[in-house]
């Protein structure tokens, strides 16, 4: 098995990070516009990801796993890509040092594929979008996202 881990520190009370993570309005303003579903435990959600003209690129749901105020999301991927069948998305969240610190997990990845290395990346621009977002209001969700390859 395969994880992407990273680790990114938020000038922000956890509180607004944990709720960033958990509403689909705060999923809307810093991983993609496309974002419907149901947040709570049980729930699915439905990420879509488009082009800046409409075009369908791709797409994913979510089950929520695991929700514990202020402390940890865990999501597990139902329907989406092949690679990401399976595959759980973890965000543990702890104050140190007046910063909200993340670490942020894609895990259980059966293999590194040329998708993993992609995801890797584009994970850690999301995050700094997040990170944006917490701390200034205006994060770049998808499709306003910072393109890194001939994928997106």
């Amino acid at each position: 098995m395969v994880d992407i881990l990273h680790r990114i520190g938020i000038k922000s009370p956890v509180a607004q990070v944990y709720s960033a993570l958990t509403t689909l309005d705060g999923l809307a303003h810093w991983w993609t516009e496309g974002v419907t579903g149901d947040t709570q435990i049980g729930g699915k959600i439905d990420f879509s990801f488009r082009t800046k003209t409409g075009e369908l690129l791709g797409g994913a749901v979510m089950e929520v796993q695991e929700l514990v105020e202020d402390e940890a999301v865990h999501w597990r991927c139902v329907e989406g890509p092949a690679e990401w069948l399976g595959t759980d998305i973890t965000f543990q969240l702890s104050e140190q040092d007046g910063q909200t610190i993340v670490l942020f997990g894609h895990r259980n990845w059966r293999e590194a594929v040329e998708a993993t290395y992609h995801c890797s990346m584009k994970w850690a621009t999301f995050l700094l979008s997040l990170r944006e977002y917490v701390e200034t209001g205006k994060g770049k969700p998808s499709p306003h996202d910072l393109k890194i390859d001939n994928w997106n």
